[in-house]
């Protein structure tokens, strides 16, 4: 302890002599003269061994001690504030607006730049997606069709839910050439549903509940109506006649009780097969008043699973380049 003491004392006395503070210490008279900076370097000015030897260190007050600090007061924090278990806040809601921002029907004649307006402002392509003309709708969970744009001109919309296909769905889409709604739900077709649809090349209605076709326009190519309940009362008479594009009509798996005719001479696939059709006209496929006459584009004819016998009509098939398949009874 008074080693420690005696170091710290000598430490401090070297710090006050080197800033030139007199400390009221008894004058040097043995010390060495006064230096330049001739004799500044000169070991002989200073002898270490009597260094510090002229000061009484003992007459500073012991309690003085280096380094020495008081402690920082104790912080204490605030009580936390705890609610009774009975309080409620207290919290204002906005007035609950008395009528609805969005118009409550959907206006389909309006202009706009995704064609017909949904009333709600969001076009189809924040639902489906959009490339350059096709919009694709498929496994959507769409109970209805959506507006579409004005350009499109491929419209798929399969595995949905959709139920019934309206008057205004394709209204004003005079660029639309194929539409796809297999695999829905759809009971219900409109009859101008596809009024302006002035371009149209491919209808696919496959694996419905569709019991009746409305009038379709003259300028399909393809008819796809696999897999519905479609029944002969519900087709138009003469529906295809008018069709002088159409190449292939796909009905199997309905409910017909006839061939459709007359059909058109551009048809080259025309499948019935599982129906219900139980005969075949004479001038189904053939034309009995031109014995010259060769149906040469129609090559694929499928009646199997109907109740009727082919082999019993061999007068019908006289202008076809292959006979049709069929099961006979």
């Amino acid at each position: 302890m008074a080693v420690h003491r005696q170091t710290s004392k000598m430490a401090l006395y070297l710090v006050w002599t080197l800033m030139g503070f007199s400390l009221s210490a008894p004058p040097i008279t043995s010390g060495p003269g006064p230096y330049d900076l001739e004799n500044y370097d000169d070991s002989n000015t200073w002898n270490l061994n009597t260094y510090g030897e002229t000061y009484d260190y003992d007459d500073l007050d012991e309690e003085t001690e280096v380094g020495t600090l008081a402690p920082p007061p104790a912080v204490t924090q605030p009580p936390a504030i705890v609610p009774p278990e009975d309080y409620v806040e207290e919290v204002t809601l906005p007035p609950r607006p008395t009528k609805s921002i969005f118009p409550s029907t959907l206006d389909f004649h309006g202009p706009g730049l995704f064609g017909p307006d949904t009333g709600l402002g969001m076009p189809s392509c924040l639902l489906c997606v959009c490339i350059s003309g096709s919009v694709y709708c498929d496994d959507s969970d769409l109970t209805q069709i959506p507006p579409l744009p004005k350009e499109t001109t491929h419209f798929y919309a399969r595995f949905n839910k959709i139920t019934e296909v309206r008057a205004t769905d394709f209204i004003n889409l005079n660029q639309l050439k194929r539409i796809d709604l297999s695999a829905n739900q759809i009971s219900k077709v409109n009859k101008d549903a596809f009024r302006s649809t002035l371009q149209l090349q491919d209808l696919i209605l496959a694996d419905n509940n569709i019991q009746a076709l409305p009038e379709l326009p003259a300028t399909l190519k393809h008819i796809d109506a696999r897999n519905n309940q479609l029944r002969s009362t519900g087709m138009h008479a003469e529906a295809f006649m008018k069709m002088k594009e159409l190449q292939f009509l796909y009905l199997s798996n309905n409910k017909l009780d006839y061939i459709p005719e007359p059909l058109p001479e551009s048809l080259r696939v025309l499948h019935l097969q599982n129906n219900n059709i139980q005969s075949i006209g004479q001038d189904t496929f053939c034309n009995t008043h031109d014995i010259n006459y060769i149906r040469k584009a129609l090559e694929d004819i499928r009646l199997d699973g109907n109740p009727v016998d082919i082999n019993l009509y061999a007068h019908a098939y006289v202008c076809l380049p292959r006979l049709p398949i069929g099961t006979p009874v």
